[in-house]
């Protein structure tokens, strides 16, 4: 899961090059949460990157009228979407309509809305984690442009049925390598 790349193709390789060295059927959907969609071709052909994305489209995106190119990322692509995976009904958005920096509680509506039980998200460049009210609120940060102590960001999530989302933070050592990340609790993001 990964958000706001924001034309840092470099880094957007490295995390794929990285994913796609954990062999085929580990990775059961990519998740791109906007601002960067653009990026998301280039990266992947670079990295050799074969899996199946799921993207939303953030504040940024909408500025770019260059097409994309690549499988899958031509086209236009919508400001929110909803799918089932791992036994879970997730809600995806970049999360710049929902006021983030008031609360959660427009992310939490919408999900509602959906009947998700869980909303990814970006926006903010700040990861965090958290159940509020019953969702579960997902930030993977920012691989591009991060903002707070915890550096470049990603997400690694695990979704089995009947079970809460398990999710990993990941993050870019300063060589290049892909190490877990700790993130403080209760961060706001």
């Amino acid at each position: 899961m990964l958000s706001d790349t924001h034309g840092n193709v470099k880094a957007l390789e490295t995390v794929l090059r990285w994913a796609e060295g954990l062999g085929s059927g580990t990775i059961g959907a990519a998740v791109f949460l906007g601002d960067g969609i653009r990026d998301l071709s280039r990266a992947s052909e670079a990295a050799g990157f074969t899996g199946d994305w799921k993207i939303v489209r953030g504040n940024n995106d909408d500025a770019f009228s260059s097409p994309v190119h690549g499988a899958g990322f031509g086209g236009s692509h919508p400001e929110s979407t909803v799918f089932e995976f791992g036994g879970h009904r997730l809600f995806l958005c970049h999360g710049h309509r929902h006021s983030l920096y008031g609360g959660y509680y427009s992310l939490i509506a919408a999900a509602r809305n959906k009947e998700a039980d869980a909303v990814l998200f970006g926006h903010t460049h700040v990861p965090c984690c958290e159940n509020d009210e019953g969702v579960t609120l997902v930030n993977p940060g920012s691989i591009g442009r991060p903002r707070g102590r915890t550096g470049a960001t990603f997400v690694l999530a695990e979704c089995m049925p009947e079970k809460q989302i398990a999710v990993r933070f990941l993050g870019i050592s300063r060589g290049g390598e892909i190490q877990e990340v700790q993130i403080p609790q209760n961060q706001f993001c």
